[in-house]
């Protein structure tokens, strides 16, 4: 992390007195507006988007990008998935990953530096640069997620309401829900450091998933019949799930794909368009939960295979359009 500007190696990891895992505040917490409320107004060409495609956090910005229609509209950049003792690095000439293209840095501590020369926090991904200001305005994943999905509706093409008017607060409490049990509830199974921290975190994250797979027998998406903001939180973490969770971060009751209703409903966000092009498993799982260590085989899993949830209700109007 960052210690007034300088970067150090020797910090201490996310956990308290109990061992349980302790995810540190996110810094920066500006807003993008299209109503003029802000400095920070929504246009297309000023702002720039930092991500890792290991990263569910990043992952989730970038697919809400995507969904928007706003791949023209808001760039982006690519760091390594792999990380050392210098953070994440730029490392343009692998494959999937690019330069710095707005501030030329080596490394993303440098944009970090860029905005507060004086920083003192975690370097994290997604990243939301401002051209104008030349600093940054937020790297509060949600947040960024909930301005992609709102605050940019006069711009981009082909762009899907994740966020509607008259849902909002059901979004937000299933958001807040599934943030606290499984996005970050395999993060405090992962990383917890006692036997009583590990076995808490590990059962709320199955007490979570046994009760969405019961919802979504009878209702294709989180919120019902429409695809929100709340099913694009959740789904970088049940696409590295069986992948990378289940092992590294011993969530292994069972598997995600021993689900009778997740199962289908990750295949049926994954084929709808748009979700899968943001997936680069090398990067989860070689280069990011993996990194360093030997990369299990398995398991072997059919992401295209037929999910037979488009005979559930869909909210009229909204297009569910399969890649």
């Amino acid at each position: 992390m960052l210690v007034d500007g300088d970067w150090k190696t020797d910090i201490e990891p996310y956990t308290d007195e109990s061992g349980a895992f302790d995810r540190a505040e996110t810094s920066f917490r500006d807003r993008v507006r299209a109503d003029g409320e802000s400095r920070f107004q929504s246009a297309a060409g000023r702002y720039h988007l930092y991500i890792a495609r290991n990263c569910p956090w990043a992952h989730g910005a970038a697919l809400t990008l995507r969904l928007a229609g706003l791949t023209e509209v808001v760039s982006m950049d690519i760091v390594d998935p792999w990380r050392e003792d210098d953070g994440w690095e730029f490392t343009p000439e692998k494959d999937g990953c690019t330069p710095d293209t707005v501030n030329g840095c080596a490394y993303l501590r440098d944009v970090y530096v860029a905005a507060d020369p004086e920083y003192t926090g975690r370097v994290t991904v997604p990243v939301l640069w401002d051209r104008e200001y030349e600093t940054i305005v937020n790297n509060e994943s949600i947040e960024i997620m909930r301005m992609f999905a709102t605050e940019f509706s006069d711009y981009g093409s082909d762009r899907r309401d994740m966020y509607p008017g008259g849902y909002r607060d059901e979004i937000d409490r299933i958001i807040d829900s599934i943030y606290d049990s499984i996005n970050n509830g395999v993060y405090r199974a992962g990383f917890a450091e006692s036997q009583a921290a590990y076995d808490e975190a590990v059962t709320t994250v199955f007490g979570a998933l046994d009760h969405w797979d019961g919802v979504l027998a009878d209702q294709r998406y989180l919120t019902g019949d429409r695809l929100t903001l709340a099913d694009v939180r959740l789904f970088p973490t049940l696409i590295r799930f069986d992948e990378c969770y289940h092992t590294a971060f011993k969530c292994n009751r069972q598997y995600l794909h021993q689900y009778e209703n997740l199962w289908p409903y990750l295949r049926d966000l994954y084929q709808t368009l748009g979700f899968a092009e943001t997936v680069r498993m090398e990067h989860i799982k070689d280069d990011g939960y993996y990194q360093g260590e030997l990369t299990p085989i398995g398991p072997q899993l059919d992401y295209g295979q037929p999910h037979d949830r488009d005979n559930l209700p869909t909210a009229d109007g909204q297009r569910v359009r399969q890649a």
